[in-house]
């Protein structure tokens, strides 16, 4: 699979950001917490030691991952989306041929994804249907649920 990480602007300043909070705030605090568990003595019996520890294992892992995916980035910018057919960056309106229900969604990178605003991602089931679909295009998408048919209505930069 592909390892670059897409993103819009947006995306990379959270990713940015999010690593900037690890490396200077959160990697200060965890220090602290451990320092102060170590002295409360016995280790075999602190679990406040043992909490700092994984709390640490967590935030360095997170910020190798963080560099990794920010090593991988591409950036699209607001040239690089068209409406011509779906692509990342795009928002789309949507039919849900089935239900005859309107849905809109802005297909994002898998970083950026968050369901509950309407952000897919390009590799979920419906965003990799989606995506190269032009205005009146019928996809089959499957779910767990079944397939579902979505006629593209419109593409649309956010």
């Amino acid at each position: 699979m592909d390892n670059q990480i897409i993103v819009t602007d947006e995306g990379l300043k959270k990713l940015q950001d999010e690593l900037s909070y690890l490396k200077n705030t959160r990697r200060k605090e965890v220090t602290e917490a451990i320092k102060l568990a170590l002295s409360f003595g016995d280790l075999s019996e602190n679990s406040e030691y043992t909490e700092a520890k994984d709390e640490q294992g967590k935030v360095e892992s997170r910020i190798v991952e963080l560099e990794e995916m920010l090593k991988n980035v591409k950036v699209i910018s607001d040239s690089d989306i068209h409406t011509n057919s779906v692509n990342v960056g795009a928002s789309v309106r949507l039919l849900d041929v089935l239900r005859n229900k309107e849905l809109e969604y802005t297909i994002v990178g898998s970083t950026e994804a968050d369901a509950m605003n309407g952000k897919i991602s390009d590799r979920s089931p419906i965003g990799s249907a989606l995506i190269g679909a032009s205005v009146d295009e019928v996809v089959t998408v499957s779910t767990p649920a079944g397939d579902r048919q979505l006629k593209v209505l419109e593409i649309m930069k956010k």
